[in-house]
């Protein structure tokens, strides 16, 4: 009972994820392969192996990044705490899971902003 759960769960998050996907799948599909290859993607993603590789963390940004963010009026997000710094802070750009958006962004995303 335990294995099928865990299977249709991890199946449900596969399937959303290719879903999430799906536009820019389609269109490169739609040029190179019939449609119907599309149709079995999720089938190769609902493996146990997919559902337990990793994610790929960000990149730290270098001075160049941290640069063309402030000159943009982007905030530095911290994914793990959902804590947003805005340029003049001293953890712009600096935590080890984060990345730049706008501060709306920030928000819609959960974020609040830094308490300094």
């Amino acid at each position: 009972m335990k294995k099928t759960l865990v299977f249709v769960l991890g199946s449900m998050l596969s399937a959303s994820l290719v879903m999430a996907q799906a536009p820019a799948a389609s269109t490169t599909a739609s040029k190179t392969t019939p449609t119907k290859t599309t149709a079995a993607a999720p089938a190769k993603a609902a493996t146990p192996a997919a559902a337990k590789t990793p994610a790929a963390k960000p990149a730290a940004p270098n001075a160049g990044d941290i640069a063309a963010a402030k000159a943009k009026g982007l905030v530095w997000v911290n994914l793990n705490t959902k804590v947003y710094h805005p340029s003049a802070d001293k953890e712009y750009g600096t935590t080890k899971n984060g990345k730049f958006m706008t501060e709306a962004d920030a928000k819609a995303a959960g974020a609040r902003a830094a308490k300094h």
